[in-house]
């Protein structure tokens, strides 16, 4: 069974495949594009399910949320920041962030 024999019915069919054009026609038809644009706009849109209404909602209080808690505590938090380096002096915490957080609350 060898396939390199030229009377091997693989090495015909690749031999013919090898011969054969394509002679179809690639264009789109006329007025295609306006025939599905126009479907596309024309669906129906389906309801949203009633979970996913609710879970656009609570990710919008999520988010508002998230906003208002960085606002209240913005200056707690750069203050934070601003006295880093005269805290890690003056108290000798290092690298303890809940004595640095308790020192910035109590002050």
């Amino acid at each position: 069974m060898n396939r390199n024999d030229p009377n091997h019915p693989w090495a015909r069919l690749t031999a013919a495949a090898r011969t054969v054009t394509d002679d179809r026609d690639t264009a789109a038809p006329y007025g295609f594009a306006t025939r599905v644009s126009a479907l596309a706009f024309a669906a129906e849109r389906r309801q949203a399910s009633l979970l996913e209404r609710f879970s656009l909602r609570a990710l919008g209080i999520a988010c508002l949320l998230t906003i208002g808690t960085v606002a209240a505590n913005y200056s707690v938090v750069s203050n934070l920041f601003n006295n880093e380096e005269t805290s890690l002096v003056t108290t000798g915490t290092g690298d303890d962030p809940v004595a640095e957080l308790v020192d910035v609350a109590s002050s």
